[in-house]
């Protein structure tokens, strides 16, 4: 290790050592070379991307999904004198062209972008003519399908990589098996010696795993926050109306409890998170929207109040406790009635091979180059947003489509001027090339509205110029605009030789997803009911095996009894609710195929479902409690 590396860790991140695994990583990209870092949560991932960036020559790029880490990162670096910025959707135009032009000046040091940006074609031609000294990679297990957050738009991180000429890669995450760790390593061409894990085994955390019927479980919860010292203190649900209903529950028994979920508009979101950061009594009951880039050192205890998804999303959440080394409880409450909520929701991403053939056919019979609404497509085809975009994304990845800069089909303005006023700054043709864009312009209220493509043929001008008129009057203060009715631009590669054979591969990927999902929910309760040392078989599933017993988890505390998980129900389908629901599925095309049936009884929305607002019909979710696949099985039966 360098001195200038040490005297940078203590001048300017106010630290004397280096963390464990720190050091390790840091020499691996000073000496050139790429690493993988799985540190757990709070484990210092930042600091090895931040200061390598201010001992490179270059631009050190940190491609990250959380908006609010970014910005939380960029405020402490800049209070430390440190060239950070961000691009993402919440700048303005100016604060787009300010980071821009510093980028291309070479005065950022660190820039901060969602891996969508790659989309963006000027991004990526400004990123080219940059020295990229480092490409850091946040939450890099999600290239793994075999992760538990598979994001397609990873696996094109590592070509984009290539595009920068980035000089060494660092992939960074808290949640990586053995397995995950060996894809990111590929993926990203690491080799296996630069790939450093930190200890998993923190020994101030207590894990717990109480089995609990649906109906004693919030006597439980309360009991245990009376009984347990007042500490600041996190409550996972699954649902956002489990989380309103939770915290009114424990505001009544006398604690200190607000929910937290992404169904709330983003001040109020804002306002309980720092509350929570501010207090040493609050108790917030959230979905798993909360945590990210939370930065509290003395959260005393995680409950999980509904079964997590995966031991990798418990790990993740439980992480956040006690990370000032302080004693810290996480329990997870095992309820059988939740088996069936949580696995549904693996079943309610997969589409029907109908639908992937569907859309492929309509993507199939378009030009080649391809101007995509996705919220259409979904609709139309009843497939999810985030599902239609990993198609795609399948697409690109086998070389069938190329993605391209995303545009706006229309754009909204109010005028901050009258328009002969604004008119009147103008001369010649550009006035009347206004007053042309303008009677094209449809007013709703106090905003007009305006489809690019429409009032472009209509004036007779190219579509660019229309968007810089508007954007320039904007830049000017004459307008208040804003762009709507997003297009994502692909173009056609390769078309497919045979559209069945690729959209029944592509169907076969979304099924072997959803095996993935429901195998990891049974990691869940296979760690719950193990009987031994639980922190010592979390270790195991991380590939950080440990002989001896905790002697401070639940089973060692417990007279080292194995956990006895309580039987789930077997609820049988009641036949008077499948004859009124067959009865109304006789009548709505929308129910006609048997996946889009099993969805509306088990109360999972798609698209189409809610087009047709069947969401609020009676018999929606009149079947939740029984497993999606038995529903499936008996809609395909008929």
């Amino acid at each position: 290790m360098t001195t200038r590396a040490l005297d940078t860790l203590r001048e300017v991140f106010g630290f004397a050592a280096f963390r464990p695994g720190q050091q390790e990583v840091i020499e691996h990209l000073l000496a050139g070379r790429s690493a993988a870092a799985v540190f757990p949560t709070g484990g210092g991932k930042s600091l090895c991307y931040q200061l390598p960036a201010l001992l490179l020559p270059g631009l050190t790029l940190v491609v990250s999904p959380l908006i609010a880490l970014m910005k939380d990162q960029i405020d402490q670096l800049r209070r430390r004198g440190v060239a950070a910025e961000r691009i993402d959707s919440t700048l303005t135009a100016d604060g787009y062209r300010e980071v821009m032009d510093g980028l291309r000046s070479g005065a950022l040091r660190m820039l901060y972008v969602a891996p969508e940006r790659f989309n963006n074609e000027r991004f990526r031609e400004v990123i080219r003519r940059v020295r990229l000294s480092l490409f850091a990679v946040d939450e890099a297990h999600c290239i793994s399908e075999w992760g538990h957050n598979f994001r397609p738009e990873y696996l094109k991180l590592a070509r984009y990589r290539q595009l920068c000429a980035a000089e060494r890669i660092l992939a960074l995450t808290a949640t990586a098996t053995p397995r995950v760790l060996e894809d990111i390593c590929r993926g990203f061409d690491i080799a296996s010696g630069c790939a450093v894990r930190t200890g998993f085994y923190r020994p101030n955390l207590t894990l717990q795993t109480t089995p609990v019927t649906a109906a004693e479980r919030d006597a439980l919860l309360v009991r245990r926050l009376r009984e347990r010292p007042t500490g600041p203190t996190i409550v996972y649900v699954t649902l956002q109306r489990t989380a309103e209903r939770v915290a009114g529950l424990l505001r009544d028994a006398g604690s200190c409890a607000r929910a937290y979920h992404a169904g709330m508009e983003a001040e109020a979101r804002a306002s309980v998170q720092d509350w929570f950061l501010g207090s040493s009594e609050a108790v917030v009951v959230a979905t798993i929207a909360f945590g990210m880039g939370i930065d509290k050192a003395d959260i005393r205890y995680v409950y999980h109040y509904n079964l997590p998804k995966s031991l990798e999303n418990m790990s993740q959440e439980i992480g956040r406790a006690g990370r000032d080394g302080e004693a810290s409880t996480c329990e997870m409450m095992i309820c059988p009635d939740d088996l069936t909520v949580v696995q549904n929701f693996a079943y309610g991403d997969t589409p029907s091979l109908a639908a992937v053939r569907g859309l492929l056919g309509e993507l199939v019979a378009r030009q080649d180059e391809l101007a995509l609404d996705l919220f259409a497509l979904s609709r139309d085809h009843d497939i999810r947003q985030l599902v239609v975009r990993t198609l795609l994304t399948y697409l690109e990845i086998d070389g069938y489509l190329e993605a391209g800069t995303p545009s706006f089909s229309r754009y909204r303005f109010r005028p901050l001027l009258g328009s002969a006023e604004i008119l009147a700054r103008f001369d010649g043709e550009r006035r009347e090339f206004l007053r042309g864009l303008f009677k094209q312009a449809k007013r709703a209220r106090s905003w007009f509205d305006v489809d690019l493509d429409e009032a472009a043929a209509a004036i007779a001008a190219p579509r660019d110029r229309v968007v810089r008129a508007l954007d320039y009057l904007g830049e000017r203060e004459l307008l208040e605009v804003r762009s709507t009715g997003i297009r994502h631009r692909y173009r056609w590669l390769r078309r497919p030789d045979e559209v069945e054979g690729l959209a029944r591969e592509l169907h076969g990927r979304m099924l072997e997803h959803e095996a993935r999902e429901i195998a990891r929910l049974d990691q869940v309760l296979a760690f719950a009911a193990h009987d031994g040392c639980q922190t010592n078989r979390l270790s195991g599933h991380f590939g950080e095996p440990r002989s001896e017993p905790c002697g401070h988890c639940g089973w060692c505390l417990g007279g080292r009894e194995r956990a006895r998980l309580l039987p789930r129900p077997a609820p049988a389908i009641d036949d008077a609710d499948w004859a009124r629901a067959t009865l109304l599925r006789a009548g709505q095309p929308e129910l006609a195929e048997p996946r889009a049936f099993a969805r509306f009884l088990a109360g999972l929305s798609s698209p189409r479902l809610t087009k047709a607002r069947l969401g609020g019909h009676e018999l929606f979710g009149c079947l939740a409690q029984v497993p999606f696949d038995t529903l499936l099985a008996r809609a395909r039966s008929g």
